[in-house]
């Protein structure tokens, strides 16, 4: 079982979780985040200051899906949240040990 985790602009949620949802995944979390990368953030005006904003708010997806699922999960989301500009996101992929589902006590695949 892997963790694919993706960061991505917010605008772009309705059309990776259609993405997801077509390639098999069968749930995932959403956060919101604030990050800063390449883009460095912006500088802006708010009643005659200049302010710098630094930090950039953006969405972070996380699913657990079995090992057989990752390349087209990856393809997936590369291609719902691009939009060819930086900033863009990032995708990470990791190994997930164990799985445990609370209520029942079931494991690894049962309980995703």
């Amino acid at each position: 079982m892997k963790k694919v985790s993706a960061i991505i602009h917010s605008h772009k949620l309705d059309d990776v979780k259609l993405a997801l949802l077509g390639a098999g995944v069968i749930g995932i979390t959403v956060s919101e985040i604030r990050s800063f990368g390449t883009p460095k953030g912006s500088t802006t005006r708010y009643r005659g200051n200049e302010y710098k904003v630094d930090f950039i708010s953006k969405l972070k997806i996380e699913t657990i899906i079995e090992d057989n699922l990752v390349e087209t999960v990856v393809q997936e989301i590369s291609l719902a949240a691009r939009t060819g500009n930086v900033g863009d996101g990032k995708i990470f992929v990791s190994p997930m040990e164990q799985i445990i589902r609370i209520r029942t006590e079931e494991k690894g695949i049962a309980a995703i």
